[in-house]
């Protein structure tokens, strides 16, 4: 399934199914823990239905997550690296540069400049 990061629900899928796969249930133990039927959870799963607050809430609860926590769309491995390797570049570009104006301060007091 592709999951589209401005719907709605398909964030919701992927979050509820994730979060399911983490706790190690299957989508009748999620069902069961939640007090809804299987096929809700697996409708749910493929952001073919919504479900209403209340729902949400128990589904949550089930996962040991906050419900606006299902929401949140959370960067792949990958987009995580390279935020990390930017920062990382930019960090590093800033320490060079000072230690840079640092050697050329030093040395043109040296020098008398």
């Amino acid at each position: 399934m592709e999951i589209d990061e401005s719907n709605i629900r398909d964030i919701l899928a992927r979050n509820i199914k994730e979060n399911r796969r983490k706790c190690g249930f299957s989508q009748e133990k999620l069902a069961e823990k939640a007090g809804i039927s299987t096929p809700f959870v697996a409708m749910i799963e493929v952001s073919r239905k919504f479900p209403t607050p209340d729902v949400l809430d128990r589904i949550a609860r089930a996962l040991n997550v906050k419900t606006w926590q299902l929401f949140t769309v959370q960067p792949s491995p990958e987009d995580a690296m390279e935020q990390l390797r930017i920062s990382i570049v930019k960090d590093i570009d800033m320490v060079v540069a000072d230690a840079v104006k640092k050697a050329i301060a030093e040395n043109c007091g040296r020098n008398g400049r």
